[in-house]
């Protein structure tokens, strides 16, 4: 494949592309992601997970919740967590020089920390990264066989390569918690991460163009990414 080494079902020609296009379900670039990384067992996370929630009505932003499983051992276990989502939130500690991990944080556009509850300075950041010119922009659509297309185009100046991450996540969860430091309350939870897959990498010395398993009704985003938990430079989603 050349510039592109990736997971994938095949590449598309531009006649599958044009016919993507026209299909029934598109999304574009460039809203900004905002990961936080939180825990059913974490006592201090319900205000962030209700903030998340309303970030997620928002359409300047890709709002995530990835579930952590290192409290699990205080007497609840997360029935989301992931260890490769534990493993996500160290690799942007080791990144930023940190040592440690904590719930609730949250991370925007791949770059800034921001604790999860402080929702004025996660909303600045927001505002900033949303202004950033990155000069690669990606579409994420779907092919009439229900299948998911990957367009990405690199303007001069943007540096690779870059990861590219195929994410899906449900949009709405409930939880009644029955013990841990949240025992007794029904939790409402937003764009709950159900899976997400490295699928490729793109050099940017050639349009990007990837073809995806449709993966069922979930919701799905892709995300470009500097390697080694690096800046997100682009993303798109497909309700």
């Amino acid at each position: 494949m050349g510039h592109i080494r990736a997971w994938i079902t095949g590449c598309l020609t531009g006649g599958l592309i044009a016919a993507a296009a026209a299909g029934t379900a598109m999304a574009e670039t460039r809203p900004v992601v905002v990961e936080l990384f939180t825990s059913q067992g974490c006592s201090s996370c319900p205000p962030a997970d209700a903030f998340l929630h309303e970030l997620s009505q928002r359409e300047d932003v890709i709002a995530l919740a990835l579930h952590v499983d290192y409290w699990d051992y205080i007497g609840w276990k997360d029935s989301f967590a992931q260890p490769a989502f534990t493993q996500r939130q160290k690799a942007y500690a080791k990144t930023a020089g940190r040592r440690s991990v904590y719930t609730p944080q949250m991370i925007v556009a791949g770059q800034d920390h921001v604790v999860g509850t402080h929702e004025e300075d996660a909303k600045s950041l927001i505002l900033r990264h949303a202004a950033v010119q990155t000069g690669v922009s990606v579409a994420l659509e779907r092919a009439p066989d229900g299948r998911l297309v990957i367009r990405g185009v690199a303007g001069q100046g943007a540096v690779g390569p870059l990861a590219v991450h195929l994410v899906r996540y449900a949009p709405s969860q409930q939880v009644e918690i029955t013990r841990g430091e949240n025992a007794g309350r029904l939790m409402d939870y937003a764009n709950v991460v159900t899976e997400w897959s490295t699928i490729g990498e793109w050099d940017l010395s050639a349009p990007l163009q990837i073809m995806a398993p449709s993966g069922g009704n979930q919701p799905a985003v892709v995300i470009l990414q500097r390697k080694g938990a690096g800046p997100i430079v682009a993303a798109a989603r497909l309700r």
